[in-house]
């Protein structure tokens, strides 16, 4: 299986690899669109002629945001439509409310090295963030995007998930202290196995799911982390929004992904399957991708939420 390479790299922004890309009469939603990468996704999409709810907490924003994409790119389908992650029901009545199909849905959201806090189910807030709240959310909406035929799946992880694979016996730090930057591999790591088990499960729908590592960008996701200060990225490595949104629109549009899946992509190029941490923005673990992690995942995920009734 050959690694998918492309035209663009580092420097391409999200305008560039939608160029010349027309999803007139599809659909799309993006979670956490109401600013960074989330809002610079959705402006790209539009831009194709697609469809684009913005899946978002704040509807104030969210609504300030879709204005601003509809007056740049002329497309009038720009929706805002309200999901918190962290609320089961929310996501229910994100995914109940949806009708028709769905061509691209891109979970975008997420939280970073946030402090220990948990959710009314007993889940770790990064966890059920960046994870679970977009197992739900996709599983929800398996129907809408069967229906498309050619559905894609765009997960937004990180080079974080070298941190940490999943501890299946205690995702939730019930046993372990917890340890912001752990909890947030772990999700990140999710985030990918999501994409390889997703893209197995499905494969008779033809839904595909890849994962990606946006790059450094400042954006609010680093508010618990002291932000564009904190000099854990070289300067010459930080990516402007344009540049972060790359990698999530190309899984999206790009022809040269149609059928694959279950792939993690960094600048717009698959990334090398790797058994140490490069100490690089590059490579996956190979436990990310791994596909007996993958469906232990899924089957984990399924427990904690019937476990709790959902």
């Amino acid at each position: 299986m050959s690694a998918i390479t492309t035209p663009f790299g580092f420097s391409s922004t999200a305008t560039e690899v939608a160029q010349g890309i027309d999803l007139t009469g599809r659909r799309a939603v993006v979670t956490g669109a109401s600013s960074g990468l989330g809002a610079a996704t959705a402006h790209a999409l539009a831009g194709t002629g697609a469809e684009v709810t913005l899946a978002v907490r704040d509807m104030t924003e969210g609504e300030r945001v879709a204005k601003d994409i509809t007056g740049s790119t002329g497309n009038q389908e720009v929706r805002v439509a309200h999901l918190d992650l962290t609320d089961p029901a929310s996501v229910t009545a994100f995914t109940t409310a949806w009708e028709g199909p769905l061509h691209v849905l891109v979970n975008n959201a997420g939280v970073m090295a946030c402090p220990e806090q948990y959710t009314e189910q007993g889940w770790e807030w990064q966890f059920a963030t960046n994870h679970l709240g977009h197992f739900a959310l996709t599983t929800g909406l398996h129907g809408a995007l069967a229906a498309d035929g050619a559905a894609r799946v765009v997960v937004v992880s990180s080079t974080g998930h070298q941190r940490s694979p999943v501890v299946f016996d205690d995702v939730n730090f019930a046993f372990r202290p917890y340890d912001p930057w752990l909890a947030y591999g772990q999700s990140k790591t999710a985030g990918v196995l999501f994409a390889v088990e997703a893209t197995r499960r499905w494969a008779g729908d033809n839904i595909t799911a890849n994962a990606l590592m946006p790059g450094a960008i400042y954006t609010n996701l680093q508010r618990h982390t002291g932000g564009r200060g904190s000099g854990r990225v070289p300067a010459h490595l930080i990516k402007t929004v344009e540049q972060g949104a790359a990698t999530s629109v190309l899984l999206a549009t790009s022809p040269l992904l149609e059928g694959v899946g279950g792939r993690y992509f960094v600048d717009c190029n698959e990334t090398e399957v790797i058994d140490r941490r490069s100490g690089t923005l590059h490579g996956v673990a190979r436990y990310a991708v791994d596909p007996d992690n993958a469906r232990r995942l899924w089957t984990l995920s399924e427990q904690l939420r019937s476990r709790s009734g959902l």
